[in-house]
């Protein structure tokens, strides 16, 4: 699998870092910049937005990542997914003020849009 090939938007599923099982549902969009690292853009819930900038290599694709907590704090963190596939993607991560005891996890499915049929 090449970097190219994970270029799109997936809809994710995960569970945060403070082992209540508590989950979240989400969108993650990835492109590519001029070095072709990828850049991810995360809406998590329809209202948190998170960036991260990152590397792929072997199939594991790592993003660091931060956003703006309610309290107007930055957060950063890391995330590492597996690449099953160009479509599924399997990951954990952990940020810095996270409860050091668990990693959060993250499950991503590639949006795929079919061509309208026009009569």
């Amino acid at each position: 699998m090449k970097v190219e090939d994970l270029i799109g938007n997936y809809q994710i599923n995960g569970s945060n870092q403070n082992g209540s099982k508590e989950t979240y549902k989400g969108l993650l969009s990835l492109t590519l910049d001029k070095n072709n690292r990828i850049v991810a853009k995360w809406l998590i819930n329809k209202s948190q937005q998170q960036f991260g900038l990152g590397f792929f290599k072997n199939n594991i694709l790592v993003i660091n990542f931060e956003y703006q907590g309610d309290e107007n704090e930055t957060y950063k963190g890391v995330v590492v997914y597996k690449c099953l596939n160009k479509d599924i993607l399997e990951g954990f991560w952990s940020e810095q003020y996270g409860n050091p005891l668990y990693l959060g996890e993250e499950n991503c499915f590639r949006i795929k849009t079919t061509p309208s049929i026009i009569n």
